[in-house]
Parts: structure tokens; sequence; C-alpha cells
């Protein structure tokens, strides 16, 4: 849960060390994010627009009291209003230049520091730029699946609307009994006229979930195990109860392509069917009560563990917020194939880190493993990771294999029941975002060199690793 803010004197800044703190980028971000015009957000803060412009303008200091009308306004946490915002705009031009069509164009670390800190909107351009533009190695961020993707990311991964509606259907179908797996295939078949029936796998062999308008039936593979039928048959209850409130979620996060509308629908039915199989603050008030224990939560929920993690990531409700986790599904070749987290994912990721104990699940799957790591900028997670299978195959045929990372931040670390005998001051395994884009110099697990940095050879030594770099 998290706690009011605490009360401050008007001329002492929170967490700035006592020097003024000029932000006007990031209140500009603020309010473009939530649509709101200065006159608009003017009036929620009960300021001047004139005021509010000066501080757009960066030509006015944020007071104390400003922070906290703020934060209290928005629901925003204070030190995401404090922190280095030229630091955050600095990474992000790190990643820029290590798109691999710059490779040869040596800019240095602190060059792009030095842009980010006195030209704030010239790097926002060229994120922006870089990040509209198509890459030769990547498909343009324009199809269906890029625009939920911004919609997720947009809404934090938490959709107030639709887990409330989802809530208030788990509520009436408790009602029928504790087990909703059954209530959901009850409700279906007595509200909806629809019969549930698992299929064999040479009768539906090319899908896992069908629904036979004809026949009445929603058609479930055999090859789904109990937690995946019960979660498939929560998602067709959602698809047809939460319909309006889903459809509305959508035309609020703008999307109006017809394919982007149907990928968006499939992606909110998933997120409602996990908010109706584990309710909000059923789901919280469990978390809390076994250290977030996502093998105890699997148990009692009767539910999968990628079921489990991706809805940890999603407790970001206001006034009754959950530990913020990031969850990643990755397969052998460290493809991304699911990344959640309320906000931007704290973990950046261009490549995969041999180093971190999610790239090492597969050597033994199922073994859950707890890793305390930190990135080169000193930030500390604490994780966990274990292999996924998927559905079941018939003898000899290819069975997917996946493994599932989660983590917070470490200073949540304590709250967790899986962070026992572990000392969380203590050492971690320092790990990047892929060779690339990661400037370790003495990591012997490096493959590349950083894509912008000075190589230097000398044939007469050999260091650690194949490569010799400098950044400034």
């Amino acid at each position: 849960m998290t706690s009011s803010p605490t009360l401050l004197p008007d001329n002492i800044l929170p967490a700035t060390g006592g020097r003024k703190l000029f932000a006007g980028a990031r209140i500009r971000r603020i309010r473009a994010a939530r649509g709101l015009t200065q006159t608009r957000m003017a009036s929620d803060l009960g300021v001047s627009v004139s005021y509010l412009n000066l501080i757009e303008r960066d030509q006015r200091p944020l007071s104390a009291s400003f922070l906290l009308k703020l934060a209290g306004s928005y629901d925003l946490d204070l030190k995401s209003l404090t922190g280095n915002d030229g630091a955050d705009l600095a990474d992000e031009l790190v990643r820029v230049f290590t798109d691999p069509r710059l490779t040869g164009i040596d800019v240095p670390r602190t060059e792009l520091r030095e842009l980010a800190a006195r030209s704030p909107g010239i790097a926002q351009a060229l994120i922006r730029l870089h990040a509209s533009t198509p890459s030769a190695a990547t498909a343009p961020r324009t199809g269906p699946l890029e625009s939920v993707v911004a919609m997720i990311e947009a809404a934090g991964n938490h959709f107030p609307a639709l887990d409330a509606a989802s809530e208030a259907l788990a509520d009436e179908l408790r009602m029928s009994g504790p087990d909703l797996n059954a209530a959901v295939v009850e409700r279906l078949r007595a509200r909806h006229a629809i019969t549930v029936r698992a299929m064999p796998v040479d009768v539906l062999p090319d899908a896992l979930r069908r629904l036979d308008l004809h026949a009445r039936q929603l058609q479930l593979s055999e090859s789904l195990d109990a937690a995946s039928r019960g979660f498939a048959a929560a998602i067709q209850l959602v698809l047809i109860e939460l319909k309006t409130v889903i459809a509305e979620t959508i035309a609020g996060a703008g999307i109006t392509d017809p394919l982007a509308a149907r990928a968006a629908t499939i992606a909110l039915a998933k997120y409602a069917a996990g908010a109706v199989l584990m309710p909000y603050a059923r789901f919280l008030a469990a978390c809390e009560a076994t250290g977030y224990d996502v093998e105890l939560l699997q148990a009692r929920f009767g539910r999968g563990l990628e079921q489990v993690a991706h809805r940890l990531s999603t407790l970001a409700r206001p006034g009754a917020r959950g530990i913020p986790f990031f969850f990643l599904r990755t397969d052998r070749a460290s493809t991304i194939s699911k990344s959640f987290a309320p906000g931007p994912s704290p973990i950046p990721i261009i490549g995969g880190c041999a180093l971190w104990s999610l790239h090492a699940a597969f050597d033994r799957p199922g073994e859950v493993r707890r890793q305390l790591v930190e990135l080169e900028d000193g930030h500390r997670f604490l994780t966990l990771s274990r292999t996924v299978k998927g559905t079941a195959a018939p003898w000899g045929a290819p069975r997917a294999e996946f493994a599932i990372g989660i983590g917070c931040d470490v200073r949540h670390a304590a709250a967790l029941a899986w962070s026992a005998g572990l000392e969380l001051n203590g050492p971690a395994t320092p790990i990047g975002p892929g060779c690339t884009a990661c400037h370790r110099a003495a990591c012997r697990q490096r493959s590349l060199p950083p894509a912008a940095a000075h190589l230097a050879f000398d044939e007469r030594q050999r260091g650690l690793t194949p490569f010799r770099f400098t950044e400034d």
C-alpha cells in the first residue's frame, strides 16, 4: 500500500539536496500523457496558467508545495518528480547510439550526458525520431502488435475500469462456489448457452481454443492443463460480458485500426481473465500475507506461474498498490516474447545477458532461481527465474519451452518471502542490457564491444576480453 506524502515546508525540496529543481520537460510530459491543457492542469493544481507556463519553460523552480499538489492530484511518486531527468535522457541517448546503423560514429558518453543536460529538447527529439524510424533489423513500430504494446505502456499495465469490472464479475461468480474455474464454466452454460468441452488433439490439431457458435460450444484442446483451461474459459466469458468495457478501453487508447483493435481486444481479454480469476483485492491481500510467495499464490488461486507472474505486474491501483514487479518471458535464443511492468521496464533489454539467471534457467528446467543483480548505473533488483513449458504435444513433436523472470527494485525486496537469508546490501551479479549497450570493460562474458565505444587494439597483449575500448 502507498502512504500519503509527507508534508514539507514550502522552501524544502525533497531529494534535491537543497538545490533548486527545474523540471519543465518532465511537467510537460506528465501533462501531455494525460491529455491536459495548461489551463486544465493549472486549475487542478490551484496555480495560475502563467506560473505553470514559467515552470514548463524552466524559468521557475518547483517548490515543495507545488510538488505535493502535483503528486496528490495525479497519483505520482515524488521520486519520479525529483529524480535526475538528464541522467534518464542520457541513458536513452546511449541506447539510441547502440543502433547498428550508427556503427562507426563514435560519440563519447560524456557528450551525450552534456547534450541531455544542456539541450533536453534536442535529446528528446533524437530519441523520438529513432523510435519512429524503422530499423533494417526490426519491423517498424506501426503494426497491430506495436499498437497494443503502446496501449499497455501508456496505461502502466493497469486498466482501472477493466480491473474493477473483472473484480465485480468475480464477486458474482463466487456466489456459485469457491472454485472460480467451475463457476466460469457454469456461467457460460447457464447465462450464454455455451458448453465447454475438451477436444482430442487430433480433432483440434491447430487450435487451443475455438468457439463454435453453431454447436454453442467452447472447444478447448486437451493439451491445455487445468489452469490453462480455466483461463481460456475465462477469456471467452469476459469477451462476452465485459465487451463494452474492453471496447471503451481500446477507444480511450486511440486505437482505430480494425486489425489493431482486434489484437488489443485479445490482449485486454487476457488481462481481464487474469483479473477475474485473481481478483485485485483478494490477490493483493494474499500477496501481502504470503510475502509474494509465487508458489503459494499459484496453489491458492489454482493458476500457472506465468499467469501469476503477469498478475503481479498489474498491481498499480491508486491507493492500493502492490510491489511494482516487472515480468519477462524469453526463449533459449533470448528472444523476449512478453514484457510487462507498471511503467517503463526498469531493466532495459536490447540483447540477452548471459550473467542473468533468466537466460540460464533452461539448464535446470523447473528449478526456481533467485538472484540479486545490479545494472551498470547501480540500480539493484531481486529476481526470480524459472522455466515454463508450453502445451502438451504428441510424442516426438517439439514442445515449446520458455523462461519466466520477475523482479523488483531491491528497496522493496525485504517484504518478499524469497529474500529470506539474502544479504540485500551484499554482492550482486553485474548484468547489462546486452553487450552492444553495456560498457562494463572487465566483463569476462563480453562477446561484442559497445556499439558507440572507441576501440583500441594491441597485438602485444590480450585483456580479459578481446575488446579494449574507451568511452570518452
